[in-house]
């Protein structure tokens, strides 16, 4: 199911007093952290729909951290995951899965809702394929490379030391981006690599063909207008759930005119689209009540 959506649509349905989603998990992208989300905006917004932020999970040579952030838990919590973003996209996964089991006995029988941005998505499918369902109810991913991305391509390219030039290669892009940011790209080939557009072999052939569970799926795709350029780290087609085999025509996509960074706005998309399935399945479960009685 595809649906184009106007962001304005969207921040007015905010206006209407329901319920919100239970638990919200929010998964940063590539060199981001949990963190990223209270920059952004993002989380200011939520906290302004009744969402309150409950703790931050991290991990550590000993295992899972957490970082409490409230006395007890609210109505509507929302938790952070930090993850070692220029990891190969499996080990993401897996730590993220680990987060996700950790939560299921903080909040026992109650669905868990994921918002993931850019790489984070890709992450948070691997870790539903991996790890099955982890009480999640519905995957909401922004600006995702689910077809993979040019970038990571260019960037691998631009870090290969190998071959007759490989050196010169090294020295010409050292010069151009610093010996910072060219040491994380070459920390981060592993990921690079992972987030290549899909052929035989990599891991985005192999993911996008696996069984999924099945649960509610929304891609938020960044495109462009005549005074905005959009998203210009992953091409927007490349966002859409539904141009992934194993998901095709079972997810839910909206159009926004925005660049790949998250903004406060996201934080009122996020909120609005939790509201609304909310509001979908209350319906239901009210039915479900009354046939127990």
């Amino acid at each position: 199911m595809k649906k184009s959506l106007l962001l304005c649509t969207l921040i007015c349905f905010g206006a209407i007093k329901t319920a919100g989603a239970d638990v919200l998990v929010l998964v940063h992208g590539y060199l981001g952290s949990a963190q990223s989300w209270a920059e952004s905006g993002v989380l200011d917004r939520l906290h302004k729909r009744g969402y309150r932020t409950a703790g931050i999970y991290g991990f550590s040579p000993r295992g899972v951290l957490f970082q409490s952030l409230a006395e007890s838990p609210p109505k509507k919590p929302i938790y952070s995951v930090n993850l070692p973003s220029q990891a190969p996209v499996v080990i993401q996964a897996d730590w993220l899965a680990a987060y996700l089991h950790q939560l299921k006995a903080r909040h026992p029988g109650e669905a868990i809702q994921l918002a993931a941005h850019s790489a984070g998505g890709i992450v948070a499918r691997m870790a539903l394929v991996r790890h099955g369902k982890l009480s999640i109810d519905h995957l909401i991913t922004i600006a995702a490379p689910h077809l993979g991305t040019g970038r990571a391509a260019q960037a691998l390219d631009a870090t290969d030391n190998g071959g007759m030039f490989g050196f010169v290669r090294g020295w010409l892009t050292r010069r151009a981006t610093g010996d910072a940011l060219y040491a994380t790209l070459q920390h981060s080939r592993g990921v690079l690599i992972d987030l290549t557009p899909p052929g035989p072999g990599n891991l985005l052939f192999w993911l996008n063909r696996q069984p999924h569970p099945d649960i509610a799926y929304t891609s938020i795709m960044r495109i462009g207008t005549f005074a905005m350029p959009g998203d210009r780290v992953v091409p927007p087609l490349s966002q859409d759930l539904n141009r992934v085999p194993a998901l095709a025509g079972k997810a839910t996509t909206y159009t926004m005119a925005q660049g790949h960074l998250l903004t406060p706005v996201d934080g009122d998309l996020i909120g609005n689209l939790l509201t609304m399935a909310k509001s979908r399945t209350a319906p239901t479960q009210a039915g479900n009540a009354a046939k127990a009685d």
